[in-house]
């Protein structure tokens, strides 16, 4: 049934809080604002970076100066603070093989999105990597749009296109696109039926249900 298969990036194919939340962190102290917990932080992953910092009481010049300043905490060094989701690099190398076409469909600055893929083993899997340009913070129902763009999809063939993904943003953008989403819950990152509510074909939590999934679907 999919022929074609966009993954997000953060939560889906890696554990990448580690990183985020100390990146957050540097920022509003470079800023001299207070610090939020790491309950408050822990909702900046997903959506886009732009409204999280607007959420916290921020202008627009200032939310453009915090996205400045973690984008730099983060580019250097802070990005490479996660792990590789288990099994899904192993997953992607055996789709790869049945011929599916896959490719990264995130939110991150795409600058940011390769050298991450190549780290973390994803990247020989993709045949396209697509993030938000630099200096842009992208929906993700720009993303995937984007995303099958690139792949030379057309539209008539959308609905053998799946978006894999742990927030809500991934099952509205899919369905602002008329494809499925499957909700990935590897590490906690979306509230509880959050995914369920947003649309969300199915809700898997590891690699095995993934693939499990696929298979009955194809």
């Amino acid at each position: 049934m999919y022929h074609t298969i966009l993954f997000d990036l953060d939560g889906t194919l890696t554990d990448s809080k580690p990183g985020l939340l100390r990146c957050l962190q540097e920022t509003f102290r470079e800023l001299g604002r207070p610090v939020p917990g790491e309950d408050t932080l822990s909702r900046f992953i997903g959506p886009p970076l732009q409204n999280s910092f607007a959420s916290q009481g921020m202008d627009q010049g200032q939310v453009r100066q915090a996205m400045e300043v973690f984008r730099r905490h983060y580019g250097t060094g802070g990005m490479y603070e996660a792990a590789a989701a288990p099994g899904m690099r192993e997953l992607c190398a055996r789709l790869g093989d049945r011929g599916v076409v896959l490719a990264l469909a995130s939110s991150k600055p795409e600058s940011q999105c390769r050298p991450i893929c190549e780290h973390y083993g994803y990247a020989p899997f993709f045949r396209e990597i697509v993030g938000s340009p630099d200096g842009a913070d992208w929906d993700k129902e720009t993303v995937i749009r984007a995303a099958l763009k690139r792949l030379q999809v057309p539209e008539k063939d959308w609905s053998g296109v799946l978006m894999v993904g742990d927030r809500k943003y991934d099952a509205e953008g899919a369905k602002a696109c008329g494809i499925d989403c499957a909700g990935a819950e590897f590490f906690g990152y979306a509230e509880p039926g959050e995914l369920e509510q947003a649309g969300a074909k199915v809700i898997v939590h590891s690699a095995e249900e993934l693939e499990r999934f696929l298979t009955e679907e194809n």
